[in-house]
């Protein structure tokens, strides 16, 4: 592969000057393309290699090669001329533009100079003369490129050398003769320089006497200066030495006064105002200086909270001084709460001594007094923000203090509740209704009609005064006692607008303590959180009694008239679908134990209508309808009138008991007397279906109980007519029957042939039972028609029996015409004609 190897023209940028070595290749298309760049600057040896014998191979070695394994370029020139015209201009570049030359090994530069002379070439230029002519002038290449190249020496050495080979007359082969010469002179030029020396030595002796004193004052100063350096280097110890005491005393300085400033902070915190003193151990509690021990209790509870690691520097927490001081803060909150605890508790009892002993407060012959707690929770919220800080200080505190809230307004609660319950059934005039409805004689049940709403009026109004009262007591005492629960819901039910409209006539909200509301806290504690369970066992303290008076309002509702509890089921039902707060827990208790109560009262009248229903079976033989089957119609009709709201299933359950009861009894009565069974069974089936027609229409259960008698019904007719039937033509339905017996056995053919089955027994027996077949019929629709006590089913009775009669003797006409197809009998139009004749 062939190389060309251009030396780059120089790039000047700036002061600084750039030249670069270039080789460039043929390409396989004969196209020179670049093939490495050399920077000039790093070339720091030029040598030729020995071992070529042409002289023609050359290396370049730059300094920055980043291997030293590599071997530096290494080229071969076609001949030693192209060789050395290469390497002059690489060295005179350097020379001029780097102004220093690298090294040179394997050839002499005096030997490059001189050929660099010698193959200059000589260019002829022309110039004009004044007149125009042009004058012919020989110039060297080199003076051509002044401003490129320079000589490798300078023209004053040129010219010592040329007179220095001048006094020299040598042929060419004379090279040893003068180098011996040379070799001589150089001899004799040395032993010259020793003649020098030794002629020179007493200037010698005295330059080295000089040096020698030289030498000496130097050493004294040395040791001078190893003095004053000693004596330096201790002042500077001390120097650093006093810098260190003094920035320590600075350190010091500026520690000090802040340690000055914190104590003086800790000192303040430390310090309890004495009118924070004087009102934490022994103020007042009237409501004048409530202001003023709530900010004493604030103060107390920020300087606690102050003492604690969090808030204060741990360094701090355990110094004498802090535990002192926590612990007479300790005891000024203990002092404190045990003072107002002790206050408290008795001004909840005193609030409602001087409530239960003014008789105003409650309900009075002739009078029923709405109870009215505006006055006391007033009173009380006065020290609802006593109550929190006391929470805040002490926790514990608050546990004795609801009991003693409870304590005293159950007393209020009970007393008030007991005396409008005696006033408000001591006000309603209504007569008794009787309990009896389903036994004795038709007359015990005309009082049945009287009106006794009054009685569930009463008992409405019971609810509406007490619970709202109830759920308000609880909700204010969840707020009042700081009990962290989810915000009350409005509480629901019929009586929310009496309610509302009764608090708004004392035109104070029963809910605004004058504190922050529980729901606008960052705390929503779950349902099973401790602080609700604490509630709920409070309310049961507070509210426990109380539903006796109920219980006292229910039982007698119940002795007046025991279908109100229908009506009394709905109205509890309603105001428990509304009580959603939890803190009303226990009132929704309350109404799920007056449900229950209502409950009972009513199973326990359906228990005792149920025994007067069973009583029944124990009386002599009963003909026609039973007395209870109308009675019940009159009785469901009046518990339709007495529903409300969710007391339906209550209704369903004592209708499914009732005519249970009342089946079962009317099928036991009924098998007492088998042979009129059937007449019983449809004679008070139909009773049933005819009283509860209007009913069944609209009430689920005893249209389920009605389609149950119907079938039973149609069951009774269908037994009661068979037997009429076979009564009258017994042989001709046997006679049927056994040929129907086998036609499963034999062909039809083989029937006549059959023992009693003969064509003439056939015709005797159609003789004797088709003879006078119009009297047989009579006799039936007489015996038919001799039982039955309710003539009003007597014509539906004789259309069945009449079909019943076509489609068994269509029967039998059918089985003679394939088994005896010879012999003529009556048809089914002619029996049918006759039967529609009578």
């Amino acid at each position: 592969m062939l190389f060309v190897i251009l030396l780059s023209p120089v790039k000047s940028k700036g002061p600084r000057k750039k030249a670069f070595l270039r080789v460039m290749k043929y390409s396989s298309g004969g196209v020179l393309e670049p093939a490495k760049m050399y920077k000039l600057k790093h070339l720091s040896k030029v040598e030729v290699i020995t071992n070529d014998p042409s002289g023609c191979t050359f290396t370049l070695g730059f300094d920055n090669l980043r291997s030293q394994s590599v071997a530096p370029p290494q080229w071969t020139m076609r001949n030693t001329d192209d060789r050395n015209r290469l390497l002059v201009c690489i060295l005179n570049i350097c020379k001029d533009v780097l102004g220093r030359l690298p090294k040179v090994v394997g050839i002499d530069i005096v030997e490059m100079a001189l050929w660099a002379k010698d193959n200059t070439p000589v260019v002829t230029t022309q110039r004009s003369t004044e007149d125009g002519e042009p004058v012919a002038e020989s110039v060297t290449e080199s003076d051509l490129k002044v401003t490129v190249e320079k000589e490798l020496v300078s023209q004053a050495e040129e010219e010592d050398m040329e007179a220095l080979l001048g006094t020299y007359v040598m042929g060419i082969g004379e090279a040893e003769a003068f180098s011996e010469r040379l070799k001589r002179e150089l001899q004799a030029l040395e032993a010259a320089n020793v003649h020098a020396i030794l002629e020179s030595e007493p200037l010698v002796d005295e330059v080295l006497n000089g040096l020698e004193a030289a030498t000496n004052i130097v050493d004294d100063m040395d040791e001078w200066l190893g003095i004053f350096n000693i004596k330096l280097r201790h002042m500077r110890e001390d120097i650093e030495s006093i810098e260190t005491r003094n920035n320590k005393l600075e350190m010091q300085s500026v520690n000090n006064k802040a340690l000055i400033e914190e104590l003086d902070k800790v000192i303040e915190r430390l310090r309890v105002p004495s009118e924070y003193a004087a009102s934490l151990t022994g103020g007042s509690f009237d409501e004048a200086d409530m202001l003023q021990n709530i900010e004493a209790c604030e103060w107390l509870a920020k300087a606690l909270r102050g003492l604690e690691v969090p808030n204060l520097d741990p360094i701090y927490a355990n110094m004498r001084a802090v535990k002192e001081k926590r612990a007479e803060l300790e005891k000024l909150k203990a002092t404190f709460v045990r003072r107002a605890s002790e206050f408290l508790r008795n001004y909840f009892a005193s609030l409602v001594d001087f409530m239960v002993s003014d008789k105003s407060y409650f309900s009075q012959r002739g009078q029923l007094k709405r109870p009215d707690h505006a006055d006391l929770r007033y009173k009380c919220r006065t020290y609802a923000r006593l109550l929190q800080h006391l929470k805040g200080l002490d926790k514990n505190c608050l546990g004795p203090l609801r009991k003693a809230y409870c304590s005293s307004l159950n007393l209020l609660l009970r007393r008030e509740a007991r005396e409008f319950a005696n006033e408000l059934r001591a006000s309603t005039k209504v007569s008794r209704n009787p309990t009896v409805w389903l036994e004795g004689s038709t007359g015990s049940s005309q009082n049945a009609n009287t009106d006794t709403s009054a009685v569930s009026d009463a008992y409405a109004k019971m609810l509406t005064i007490f619970i709202p009262l109830l759920v308000d007591e609880s909700s204010f005492f969840a707020h009042f006692m700081c009990f962290e629960v989810p915000a009350l819901a409005p509480p629901g039910g019929a009586g929310n607008d009496k309610k509302s409209q009764s608090n708004n006539d004392d035109g104070n909200d029963d809910d605004d303590l004058g504190i922050m509301d529980i729901d606008e806290t960052d705390k929503k504690p779950g349902k099973n959180s401790p602080d609700l369970t604490a509630l709920n066992e409070s309310l049961q303290d507070l509210l426990d009694g109380i539903q006796e008076d109920f219980y006292a309002v229910v039982d007698w509702a119940y002795k007046i008239d025991p279908l109100r509890c229908i009506s009394m089921h709905g109205i509890t039902e309603r105001y428990l679908s509304g009580q959603k707060a939890d803190a009303a827990g226990f009132v929704r208790l309350l109404l799920g134990d007056l449900e229950s109560r209502v409950s009972m009262q009513f199973s326990r009248f359906v228990d005792e209508a149920c025994h007067q229903i069973e009583r029944n079976e124990r009386n002599v033989r009963q003909m026609g309808v039973l007395p209870y089957i109308p009675r019940f119609a009159a009785l469901a009709t009046r518990m339709e009138q007495y529903i409300q709201g969710q007391s339906r299933d209550l209704v369903d359950q004592a209708y499914t008991k009732f005519v249970s009861i009342m089946f079962v009894t009317l099928e036991k009565i009924a098998q007492q007397d088998p042979k009129y069974a059937d007449i019983l069974l449809l004679e008070n089936y139909a009773a049933f279906q005819n009283s509860l027609y209007d009913l069944a229409n609209v009430v689920p259960t005893l249209a389920k109980f009605y389609h149950q008698a119907s079938e039973a019904y149609e069951q009774a007719c269908t037994r009661h007519i068979s037997m009429i039937i076979y009564y009258q033509f017994e042989r001709l339905f046997q006679f049927a029957k056994k040929i129907e017996d086998f036609m499963y056995t034999i062909t039809p053919e083989e029937i006549p042939f059959q023992l009693g089955l003969s064509k003439v027994e056939l015709r005797k027996m159609l003789k004797s039972s088709l003879s006078g077949v119009d009297k047989s019929i009579a006799a039936m629709y007489k015996k038919l028609q001799k039982n039955l006590a309710s003539e009003e089913l007597l014509p539906s009775l004789w259309d069945k029996c009449k079909k019943e009669f076509l489609d068994k003797y269509e029967s039998f006409v059918q089985l003679v015409a394939k088994v005896y197809p010879s012999e003529n009998v009556p048809g089914v139009t002619e029996m049918r004609g006759l039967l529609a004749s009578m």
